[in-house]
């Protein structure tokens, strides 16, 4: 690098508040250095007062978390799990650690997120409905969770979704990996689905420097997830286990930045919604390139501000171009999502929809 060159501008670089030092030093004078103590439980409070769910499991990632909700719903080898298919691999990926396969959703162009009507088409081809006159839902269906993502802070359509899947009795799975702070008509992303699931990791609007929580309104969801989290250790004086379990719990120093970072979470949900006012403002007038804006009653955190660009009114240019400039400058920007049916690993699983994620990554 040229000494001539600015400091680099990272895409999402983690920032401190200060009171996280508090926290830890405090996990440290107690000697609370192991996994569990005070830290993680005030962290899970944190993250249930200001979701609105009713019970918190903090967890070593959000792709933990995932893989835990999956479990808890049973899902097995052959069975099938619903999954939007721009996203980030960590969605997707715990399906095939249980043997099942994911059945991608194409985006709709209001949210970039889920389609409503491409998840609907997806139901129909796989769910039996029970016979008339016993009510609504799935006869021996093997789609065992629908995994709609809110994608880049965006929520998204919750209220469809959940309809559709009250109508095939189909749990919901929320994966607000990247939206703590966003919401729908006041409701915090998180709160919606039967389990909702966080990321902490060191992009994120809020960080443990890695961490994730698993959200529920259901108490003996978050007790069993806690519980298959320690190994599933079962309550005798010697080590005794009746389940597999995993090593997925956060450490109470870990959770001591967390609590530092839940102090200060409301400023950076301000501080990324002014960076996309800044380009908004910026790049007004310009009919190459355009922003995603809000839905009515809709408000994303804007963990990352995106836009897309057309080459034709463009002179050409591409978004591979504008990433060359940046990075030319010492700016660090990326592609969105490319989607997951299109990713080598996922070729050949089932997809539903149109070509609206495939124009999006383009």
């Amino acid at each position: 690098m040229s000494n001539n060159q600015p400091p680099r501008i990272w895409l999402s670089s983690p920032h401190m508040g200060g009171a996280e030092q508090v926290f830890v030093k405090e996990a440290f004078d107690t000697n609370w250095v192991a996994p569990l103590g005070p830290n993680v439980d005030g962290f899970e409070r944190d993250l249930q007062q200001y979701t609105g769910a009713g019970h918190a499991a903090a967890l070593s990632s959000g792709t933990a978390a995932i893989h835990l909700a999956l479990i808890m719903l049973d899902v097995q080898p052959g069975d099938m799990v619903i999954c939007q298919s721009m996203t980030f691999s960590a969605t997707a990926n715990p399906i095939r650690y249980l043997g099942a396969t994911p059945v991608f959703i194409d985006s709709e162009k209001d949210t970039w997120n889920m389609c409503p009507d491409a998840l609907e088409e997806a139901l129909k081809k796989f769910c039996r409905k029970i016979a008339e006159g016993r009510g609504h839902g799935a006869e021996k269906s093997k789609v065992k969770a629908i995994l709609p993502v809110h994608l880049y802070g965006m929520p998204a359509k919750m209220d469809e979704i959940l309809a559709i899947a009250e109508k095939y009795d189909i749990p919901v799975v929320e994966d607000a990996a990247e939206a703590l702070g966003s919401e729908i008509h006041g409701r915090r992303c998180g709160s919606f689905g039967r389990m909702g699931i966080l990321s902490f990791n060191g992009n994120k609007i809020i960080t443990t420097s890695g961490g994730g929580a698993l959200l529920s309104d259901d108490e003996a969801l978050i007790q069993k997830a806690r519980f298959l989290a320690t190994q599933a250790r079962d309550p005798a004086p010697h080590y005794q286990h009746s389940n597999i379990g995993f090593n997925y719990r956060m450490s109470n120093v870990l959770a001591g930045i967390g609590r530092g970072q839940m102090q200060v979470l409301g400023q950076r949900v301000e501080q990324r919604r002014a960076n996309y006012q800044w380009y908004q403002a910026l790049l007004a007038g310009r009919p190459c390139i355009s922003l995603l804006p809000e839905p009515d009653g809709f408000f994303a955190n804007r963990w990352l501000t995106t836009i897309l660009v057309d080459p034709g009114t463009s002179g050409g240019i591409t978004r591979e171009d504008i990433r060359l400039a940046f990075d030319a400058q010492n700016i660090e920007s990326r592609p969105l999502w490319k989607p997951m049916h299109l990713q080598p690993v996922f070729q050949g699983f089932p997809y539903f929809g149109g070509n609206t994620a495939e124009r999006l990554f383009e």
